[in-house]
């Protein structure tokens, strides 16, 4: 273990789904784990608070953890600065990962925006995201609304889109888990290849014909998706479009 946090204790204060994920991982990495507690917790005697609380709650769960020498403050969020965290000495680490409700969780290879408002605060920030096996990186302030908005189209509006696929897949008769292994498939092609060249179907290929026939066939069948099909196929001709 890293001898930052050999010895310190961790308080998780938020007991919502990644603040138990979060507990129940530290625990597995031989941390001294306290918590999850609920809002507005002190942190009790914890060297490290660590506030699994939504954006706009973080400056209020500050305020509830008595500052004392020695102690870091951190937040889990991946828009917000380290401000709203003042006047403790301060740290953020978000999870590039996702945790669903009643899904046990491995943080292990997720990537891991870190930041600190001392040298100390980021060593330790970087220290926690490698215990827990993740990899950190840092993200400036300023680009971290362009960060967080990547990080949710990645994993909530691919989400999104799956329910769209869901939905039509449904009208035709056939079955959510069949288009699982279509699914898994395409995004380790994106992982491997990036996007142009994962990119496959008939637009890829210049079929007009078939994305003409698909199209009618989302109009008639699932009208209300339409906007958002005819949103995509724009988005994926200008990905497939050569380079010039």
């Amino acid at each position: 273990m890293n001898e930052l946090l050999t010895g310190r204790s961790v308080a998780i204060v938020g007991a919502g789904r990644l603040g138990r994920a979060l507990a129940e991982t530290m625990r597995g990495a031989e941390l001294r784990v306290v918590g999850p507690l609920g809002r507005g917790a002190d942190g009790k005697d914890a060297d490290i608070v660590l506030l699994c609380v939504p954006d706009a709650a973080i400056a209020a769960a500050a305020r509830a953890v008595a500052p004392r020498p020695g102690r870091l403050v951190g937040h889990c969020s991946g828009l917000s600065t380290l401000e709203p965290l003042e006047p403790h000495e301060a740290f953020s680490m978000h999870p590039l990962m996702t945790v669903a409700g009643g899904v046990s969780v491995s943080f292990a290879g997720a990537g891991c925006a870190v930041a600190g408002s001392t040298e100390r605060a980021l060593s330790v920030s970087f220290a926690l995201a490698e215990q827990l096996r993740m990899k950190p990186f840092v993200v400036a302030d300023a680009d971290r609304p362009a960060y967080h908005a990547a990080a949710s189209m990645a994993s909530n509006y691919l989400v999104t889109l799956e329910g769209a696929a869901e939905r039509l897949g449904t009208v035709a008769g056939v079955e959510r888990d069949l288009f699982v292994p279509l699914v898994r498939t395409a995004v380790e092609n994106w992982a491997r290849l990036g996007a142009r060249q994962a990119l496959t179907g008939p637009i890829a290929r210049g079929d007009t014909a078939t994305a003409d026939r698909q199209r009618g066939a989302v109009a008639a069948r699932a009208p209300e998706l339409l906007p958002l099909w005819d949103a995509l196929a724009t988005a994926t001709r200008a990905l497939a479009a050569p380079n010039e």
